[in-house]
């Protein structure tokens, strides 16, 4: 008997687990089930409290003996609580929806919304759009009356939420729509959590649009869910969430390490590893791995543009991990595309070092002396301070430098 868990068909890459943990509650479980199995799971009941995502919570309401107003009237259940045999049904995902708008500061109220998906968060995040006074909700689906081959009939659209799971893990870069065809656009919202920021919010950022994923309705819809499994609400229901959120975000982002070839990456890569206890890859080691070539041999015999390529597909399959390490080769900001890749599941931090200081043995870009590593500097040193976060000098102390950035950005020590 599983005492708490959620419920969902595939849920490998879900945070659920990680979240009640962090909450106090170590019973809780993932649960993979195909619909069958859900269907005997509820009929069974031997649990006492479960979460239920992707793609059963319209089934979830069927199986209760009582549901909640709120997730009558949302026709849709993610959180059901076994009291006595008796199964109720809760909708903890609409105060996550109006959390994450929220904390996003985005105001939905007189604005024309597009709605992406006909799931159940497509039928919650419709509930809150129309509490919330939005003009005018319009549902898109691929086969409905607005689809994805009319939706640009719709470019006055001002908030857009994407509740489909385009984007979602393993395959980031992706989105549904182009936001630059939506001239009149200033909310984006994506219910996706991982990668922490999809190819949809990489885009509305780009463009100046305020956004926000789905990593803090998850936190705020668990937090109200975990009232529910004990009966007992927090005193400080929002700094709880807070505070979780902060947590979660430590433990599933990836650091990603930029600056000058020589400047000390990887050695304070490994040094953050040890501190932290998370896994690090030097994306130089990984495309000798991958290509069965180091990078400086590919550079001989090639070129800096293929191997400009090839370091790219390297990025793209380090950054889809979560919770490591990433130490870039010193040129990778180069392409704007490795730049959005570096920042979609986590933080960027930039390791300075005086150009003086820098080794170049083994480096053939770096070759040519101290006027070739200035030039070199000075085109990329505003690439890196345009991806980082924050910039750290190492100086001559690389232990001090990796404890600046465990502190800075938060990142539990394995020690506690």
């Amino acid at each position: 008997m599983s005492s708490f868990g959620l419920c969902g068909k595939t849920l490998k890459h879900s945070y659920s687990e990680i979240i009640h943990n962090l909450l106090g509650n170590h019973d809780y479980k993932l649960l993979n089930m195909s619909k069958e199995e859900f269907y005997d799971f509820m009929k069974k009941r031997e649990f006492c409290g479960v979460n239920v995502t992707i793609p059963y919570k319209t089934d979830a309401l069927a199986a209760c003996d009582s549901v909640s107003s709120e997730a009558a009237k949302i026709g849709s259940v993610n959180t059901v609580i076994n009291r006595n045999g008796r199964l109720y049904g809760y909708n903890t995902d609409y105060f996550g929806f109006s959390y994450m708008l929220d904390s996003a500061g985005i105001d939905v109220t007189g604005k024309k919304a597009l709605v992406l998906g006909t799931g159940g968060t497509s039928l919650t995040a419709r509930h809150v759009l129309a509490d919330r006074k939005a003009a005018e909700v319009l549902i898109v689906s691929r086969t409905g009356e607005i689809n994805y081959q009319n939706i640009y009939e719709h470019t006055d659209a001002e908030i857009i939420v994407n509740t489909t799971p385009v984007g979602m893990f393993p395959n980031n870069g992706e989105s549904p729509v182009e936001l630059n065809r939506f001239p009149a656009l200033c909310g984006a919202v994506d219910v996706i959590y991982n990668p922490l920021r999809t190819g949809f919010i990489s885009q509305a950022l780009s463009l100046g649009i305020p956004a926000v994923s789905g990593l803090s309705m998850l936190v705020a819809q668990a937090v109200a869910a975990h009232e529910y499994f004990f009966d007992k609400p927090f005193e400080n229901r929002d700094a709880v969430i807070r505070e979780i959120l902060a947590k979660c975000t430590a433990r599933v982002c990836n650091l990603v390490l930029v600056g000058m070839p020589g400047s000390g990456k990887t050695t304070v890569g490994k040094k953050i590893s040890d501190i932290t206890g998370l896994p690090f890859y030097d994306a130089d080691d990984a495309f000798t791995e991958t290509f069965g070539k180091t990078p400086e041999q590919v550079i001989c015999e090639s070129g800096e543009d293929i191997f400009r390529g090839m370091e790219t597909e390297v990025l793209r399959d380090l950054t889809k991990r979560s919770g490591c390490i990433i130490a870039t080769g010193g040129g990778a900001v180069k392409r704007a595309e490795n730049r959005v890749l570096m920042k979609q599941n986590g933080y960027v931090a930039y390791i300075e070092r005086d150009v003086e200081k820098l080794a170049t043995d083994g480096r053939p870009l770096s070759a040519g002396g101290a006027e070739r590593l200035k030039k070199l500097f000075d085109e990329r040193d505003g690439l890196y301070r345009s991806v980082a976060d924050r910039c750290f000098p190492v100086a001559e102390n690389p232990d001090k430098c990796a404890e600046e950035i465990v502190k800075g950005f938060g990142f539990e020590r394995k020690n506690g």
